[in-house]
């Protein structure tokens, strides 16, 4: 156990070293202040030594959110007090600040470690006694950049004991072809129309707004689905079971739904360390509403430090108090096909602020989409990206963004053209990426 580890540990020190070694001595850092906050606090677990406990429990989450503020907030603040003071003074106001790049994944691994030392508070888990064992939980680098979201407790076990078979390694294999595809061929035909249209900046009718935004509706599932199914095939590979991230989002009947489909280890994250210790439902109507309102704010914010991203978390939370307010509950007594409608129109309608570079060009965009114009179909850059390879991906993306799959894997296919058919899907992938420029995970960069 011991060497397999080691493995995965070295593995994931070079992997993430890649992106800079400076990073990788910040990440080193939280490691060994959360380790050691974590055995202080489960030593006096069980005494009557409350308020030391606490105190040590917001020292480590200070430590990881004032980490996360500095690197990925602190622009964007110091920015919005120079747009406000410009505002009162009427003069240009500049504060000098120097730039910083944001550690890759930094969203993702700081919410794994603030979960790992709450935990701990509340008695859920042991605290990790071996240092390198906790730093193998935090920066297990296949699913370190983009997800899904580990909990500690999910993990442990099979940090001190798992066991790799065949079938797992075959199965993890496959799951890994599958979200690479999905990324190379799905992910990147989307992307590439959804460029095309956002780079005309408004200047586009109804029809080319619509493709642009469900294309780009497409490429973020794929895309980050993608990851999360590659990390999922290598963590089985190495013998840990991550949880799902994705159950099929864009076949919900309501916002609601959406939200337990979609990022369901951030969804779920947002539920237990924020959403409940609120008080969830628990403290009448108008505290839920606060409660649920500063759920999708966060959200928002966790996102990207940025207007659009917080505009697009209150978004779908003012749908998600819509919905509470009754709206949830007609949903359920029309036919199901209206509430799967109006689920997908508002959830394409807030990417467009997710991909906007800011809130006027969101604006425009969504008003371009309602404008009902349906002159000027030749925009040569639109023209050349609506080819026969776009519209065979875009009937794919489409067709497997429903339980379509799931049941044809039902089916009993016989082994080697199982074997086959994800070796050439994954040859086939391997040669159109040579092919393609640089094209990153969406998801890497919060």
């Amino acid at each position: 156990m011991k060497f397999k580890n080691a493995v995965v540990l070295i593995a994931s020190v070079v992997f993430y070293s890649w992106g800079g070694v400076r990073y990788l001595l910040l990440l080193f850092c939280l490691i060994i202040v959360n380790y050691f906050c974590g055995i202080a606090i489960g030593d006096v677990v069980y005494s009557q030594a409350t308020g030391k406990r606490r105190v040590l429990l917001i020292f480590a989450l200070l430590v990881d959110v004032l980490n996360l503020v500095i690197f990925k907030y602190l622009s964007f603040l110091v920015s919005s007090v120079e747009g406000i003071i410009t505002k009162i003074s009427g003069t240009e106001c500049s504060l000098d600040m120097p730039q910083l790049a944001l550690p890759i994944g930094i969203s993702f691994f700081t919410f794994q470690i603030m979960s790992y030392v709450i935990d701990v508070y509340k008695g859920q888990v042991e605290p990790q006694k071996n240092i390198l064992k906790f730093a193998l939980y935090v920066m297990m680098f296949p699913r370190m950049m983009a997800g899904p979201i580990v909990r500690y407790n999910d993990v442990n076990r099979e940090i001190e004991d798992r066991a790799t078979s065949l079938e797992m390694i075959e199965l993890g294999i496959k799951r890994f072809i599958m979200g690479f595809a999905k990324k190379v061929f799905l992910a990147n035909a989307m992307g590439e129309m959804a460029d095309a249209v956002f780079a005309l900046n408004g200047g586009f009718n109804t029809a080319y707004a619509w493709l642009g935004a469900l294309s780009y509706t497409l490429q973020i599932y794929y895309d980050f689905s993608g990851y999360s199914d590659m990390a999922i095939g290598l963590g089985l590979v190495f013998g840990f079971h991550f949880s799902e991230n994705f159950n099929y989002p864009y076949i919900s009947s309501s916002i609601q739904e959406f939200w337990r489909r979609w990022h369901i280890s951030l969804s779920s994250w947002f539920r237990d360390y924020v959403y409940i210790p609120l008080g969830g439902n628990r403290k009448g109507r108008i505290r839920t509403y606060v409660n649920l309102w500063t759920v999708f704010l966060l959200t928002g914010i966790w996102h990207g430090a940025a207007w659009q991203f917080i505009i697009w978390g209150l978004y779908h939370g003012l749908f998600m108090f819509i919905e509470r307010l009754g709206l949830g509950k007609l949903l359920k007594r029309v036919p199901k096909v209206i509430g799967h409608v109006y689920a997908l129109v508002i959830v394409v309608i807030g990417w467009v602020f997710f991909r906007a570079d800011n809130i006027s060009i969101a604006v425009n965009y969504i008003q371009n989409m309602f404008a009902f114009r349906f002159d000027n179909f030749a925009v040569e850059s639109v023209v050349m990206k609506l080819n026969t390879w776009y519209c065979f991906m875009l009937m794919v993306a489409v067709v497997l963004a429903c339980p379509i799959y799931r049941k044809i894997t039902n089916y009993k296919i016989p082994q080697v053209i199982s074997y086959a058919g994800y070796l050439v899907l994954f040859a086939l992938g391997i040669i159109y990426l040579s092919g393609l420029s640089y094209n990153p995970f969406i998801y890497v960069k919060f």
